[in-house]
């Protein structure tokens, strides 16, 4: 049965904070750390067209991951559907699209422009790669399969950070929110087709 209409308001509500306070989280840490959380955040028509069509292969798998017999994915997709289903039921399109978005630039903000740089300037560009992705991953828990594909995912949008050759965290937080963006909107259509 479908949450109630303010139980879903809140849940939206409160995942729009969370998401935009990761934001502050990665100023305070850059702070910390000396990093400026936007020093290779430009606008760039290249690297915007690039994080549209790097979001494709992710799509595909998304799709592809959506059909799959494994059962760990079907818990996940299960898991998702009935966590998310019921409190993402009431919005609309362009609520699912504000979500992804803060929650692709905070994430990105935080992940690829706060935390990765600071690990690849202490320990080398692959170590930063790598802890930062774990770090990534850890906060993407929701089940060990899950975790895995978080830590796959984000070793890609570390990795298209510098695709085109100049840095530029355009491309990972393009990338980020429209695949959310996707996500939620299959997500959403499943749960009210199941109902």
């Amino acid at each position: 049965m479908p949450h109630s209409t303010q139980s879903a308001s809140t849940f939206f509500s409160v995942a729009c904070y969370f998401e935009a306070a990761l934001t502050l989280a990665a100023i305070a840490l850059g702070w910390l750390v000396d990093i400026d959380p936007f020093d290779k955040l430009a606008w760039d028509e290249r690297a915007l067209l690039h994080g549209l069509l790097l979001t494709l292969p992710l799509l595909l798998l998304f799709f592809a991951l959506q059909e799959a017999p494994p059962r760990a994915l079907r818990r996940i997709k299960a898991l998702l559907l009935e966590t998310l289903g019921p409190r993402l039921y009431r919005h609309h399109w362009t609520d699912l699209m504000i979500l992804a978005t803060i929650a692709g630039f905070s994430e990105e903000v935080l992940f690829r422009g706060t935390l990765q740089p600071w690990l690849e300037n202490s320990l080398g560009m692959t170590a930063g790669l790598w802890l930062s992705n774990a770090a990534f991953a850890l906060a993407h828990a929701v089940t060990p399969l899950y975790a895995l594909l978080a830590l796959l995912m984000g070793l890609y949008l570390g990795i298209s950070l510098d695709y085109g050759g100049e840095r530029n965290l355009l491309t990972p937080i393009v990338i980020h929110g429209f695949y959310d963006f996707i996500a939620f909107l299959v997500i959403l259509r499943n749960y009210r087709n199941s109902l």
